[in-house]
C-alpha cells in the first residue's frame, strides 16, 4: 500500500476521506509512489475563500513586510540547499528523469527563492516628473490570491520559480502541481513553514488538471493565474479569465529550432544538438526539437549525430551512468510513436531509434531518435514533447531563419556560429522570446523566460515576473494648486 499525502492547507496536511485519490507512479518502473487528492470543487471555493482572508489578514500581504520577506525566502532558500538530496530523489522517482540531471537542476533551484526574496528587500517605487507644485508617488502592492498550474517536467523548479515571485509580492499563493509529479512540491509546504512562512499564505491542492485546475482556474476572485502548460490548458481557463478580468501569465508549448552554421565543428554542433534535444528525454517547452543545418556540414553532421543518439545510454534513472530516462507516461509513449510514424508517412527517414522500449521489462521509455524531414512536416512544425527530432538542412542563412520562424511557437532558439556578425544578424531576425547564441537552455532567476505567438504571454523570471505579481498605486499629493476652476475669476485655475 503506498502512502497518502494529502493536500497542503493552512499550515497542515489536511486529509478528506471523501476525496477520491489519484495514484502516483514511477515511470521508469511503473510502481506506485503515493496517492493524493482528488480535490473537488466544494473544497476549491473554500480554499479561495478562506485565502482570501489570509490576504486580508496576514501581515505578509502588507507593504511593510519586505524585509519579513526577503527573511523568510532567504531562509527557505537555505533550507532546501540543505535537504537537495531527498528532493533529487522523489524528482529522479516521480519524473523517471536520470539523476544525474537532478542534481544538477535542483542546485539551482534555491537561487530562485534568494533572487526574489532579495527583490522584494531593494526594490524601490518611484516619483515621477509631474508637472507643478505636486509630488505622484508610485508604489507596487501584492495583488491578491493567485493561482499557479504546474507542470510535470521540471516540477519542483517551475513551481519555487512561480511561488518565490508571488510571495515575494507579497500575495497569498495556491499552487496546483501536475497529478502526475506532486510529491516534490507538496515537500515545500513544511519547508516554507519551518522558514517561517505565516500559515494560510501557501496553499498547495491537487487533483487533475481538467477538474482542480479548471475549479481553482474559474473562480472570479482570483487576482492572477499563472501557468505551465499547453494550448489546450490555456484555452480551458482563458475564457473564465477574461469574463472576470484576471490577468494570466501562460507559458506554453515550443519548438524551439537550433541553428547550425557551416563555421561550427561538427562535433560540437553534434554536442550542441544532442543537449538541446535530449535533456529530460526531450520533454521541455524549450527543447531543440528542430535541428536546422547548413547544407555546408550537413551531410558529416547526419552521420556523426546518428553514431551519437545511437550510443546514447538509457536505462535506470539511478544509474549514474544513465543518460536519457524515460517519458512521463504510457500516452506520452503513445504520443512519440505516433508522430514517428506519421513521419514515415509523410516521406521523413528515421535515422536512429523510433521505437518503444522498456528497462528490466519495465517502464515508459522511448529510444532517442532522429527523423530527416521537410520544414512543413507535422514533426516539424507540432511540439512532441518527447525524444523524437527532426533533423532539416538548411541551403542558406536566409533558408534557416525562414524554417526557424515558420512555426506557430516563440518560445527558445538556439543560433550556433563562430562568426560574431552572422551569429548577432541571425538571432536578431528569429522570433522568439529566448535566443540563444552558442548554447541552449541556460537559465537564471534574472533573465525573464517567456515566449511570442502561441508559446504564451508574459514572463517568469526577472523583474518583469516580479512586477506582474503587483499592481501599480499612483498617489498624487498637492501642495500648490489652488482649487479655484469655478470661481468667477479664477487665477492658476488648473485642469488636469
Amino acid at each position: 500500500m503506498s502512502t497518502h499525502i494529502s493536500n497542503w492547507i493552512d499550515g497542515a496536511h489536511t486529509t478528506n476521506a471523501s476525496h477520491p485519490r489519484i495514484p502516483v507512479v514511477n515511470p521508469a518502473t511503473e510502481a506506485p509512489l503515493a496517492t493524493i487528492d482528488a480535490t473537488p470543487l466544494s473544497t476549491c471555493t473554500e480554499l479561495v475563500t478562506t485565502s482570501l482572508q489570509t490576504f486580508t489578514t496576514s501581515p505578509w500581504c502588507q507593504p511593510s513586510s519586505s524585509a519579513d520577506r526577503f527573511t523568510v525566502l532567504s531562509t527557505a532558500a537555505r533550507l532546501l540547499r540543505e535537504r537537495i538530496p531527498e528532493f533529487v530523489t522523489l524528482e529522479t522517482q516521480q519524473t523517471g528523469r536520470p539523476i544525474r540531471e537532478m542534481r544538477a537542476q535542483l542546485a539551482r533551484v534555491p537561487e530562485w527563492l534568494e533572487y526574489f526574496g532579495s527583490i522584494a528587500r531593494v526594490h524601490e517605487g518611484r516619483v515621477t516628473p509631474f508637472k507643478g507644485p505636486v509630488v505622484n508617488t508610485l508604489t507596487r502592492l501584492p495583488l491578491g490570491v493567485v493561482v499557479q498550474i504546474t507542470p510535470y517536467n521540471h516540477p519542483l523548479l517551475i513551481a519555487t520559480k512561480k511561488i518565490a515571485a508571488a510571495l515575494a509580492a507579497g500575495n497569498v499563493v495556491i499552487v496546483k502541481p501536475s497529478e502526475r509529479a506532486p510529491l516534490s512540491v507538496l515537500k515545500l509546504g513544511a519547508l516554507f513553514q519551518e522558514a517561517g512562512l505565516p500559515d494560510g499564505v501557501l496553499q498547495i491542492v491537487n487533483g487533475y488538471g481538467f477538474e482542480t485546475g479548471k475549479y481553482l482556474c474559474e473562480d472570479p476572485r482570483l487576482a492572477k493565474i499563472d501557468l505551465t502548460g499547453g494550448m489546450g490548458t490555456y484555452r480551458a481557463v482563458a475564457g473564465a479569465a477574461a469574463k472576470h478580468l484576471i490577468p494570466i501569465t501562460a507559458e506554453l508549448g515550443g519548438k524551439a529550432p537550433v541553428c547550425l552554421f557551416q563555421s561550427v565543428e561538427v562535433e560540437i554542433a553534434v554536442k550542441a544538438a544532442l543537449f538541446a534535444g535530449f535533456i529530460a528525454s526531450g520533454q521541455t517547452c524549450v527543447t531543440g526539437s528542430r535541428l536546422l543545418v547548413h547544407a555546408d556540414i550537413y551531410e558529416a553532421f547526419a552521420a556523426l549525430l546518428e553514431k551519437r543518439v545511437r550510443a546514447l545510454r538509457v536505462g535506470d534513472p539511478f544509474d549514474g551512468r544513465t543518460q536519457i530516462g524515460a517519458v512521463i507516461s504510457q500516452e506520452a509513449v503513445g504520443r512519440c510513436a505516433a508522430f514517428v510514424e506519421r513521419a514515415v508517412k509523410e516521406g521523413g527517414r528515421v535515422l536512429c531509434g523510433g521505437k518503444a522500449m522498456q528497462v528490466n521489462g519495465k517502464g515508459f521509455f522511448f529510444e532517442p531518435t532522429i527523423i530527416e524531414t521537410r520544414a512543413d512536416s507535422d514533426l516539424a512544425c507540432n511540439e512532441v514533447f518527447g525524444p523524437v527530432i527532426a533533423l532539416l538542412k538548411g541551403d542558406s542563412e536566409e533558408d534557416i531563419v525562414r524554417v526557424a520562424n515558420s512555426t506557430s511557437f516563440a518560445l527558445g532558439a538556439s543560433v550556433w556560429s563562430n562568426d560574431f556578425a552572422q551569429a548577432h544578424r541571425v538571432a536578431a531576425q528569429i522570433e522568439a522570446g529566448i535566443v540563444w547564441i552558442n548554447g541552449h537552455h541556460l537559465n537564471d532567476p534574472s533573465s525573464p523566460w517567456g515566449g511570442f505567438k502561441e508559446s504564451g504571454v508574459g514572463k517568469e523570471n526577472g523583474i518583469e515576473a516580479y512586477e506582474s505579481y503587483t499592481k501599480v498605486k499612483s498617489t498624487v499629493m498637492n501642495y500648490g494648486v489652488p482649487p479655484v476652476w469655478f470661481d468667477d475669476e479664477p487665477e492658476g485655475a488648473r485642469y488636469g
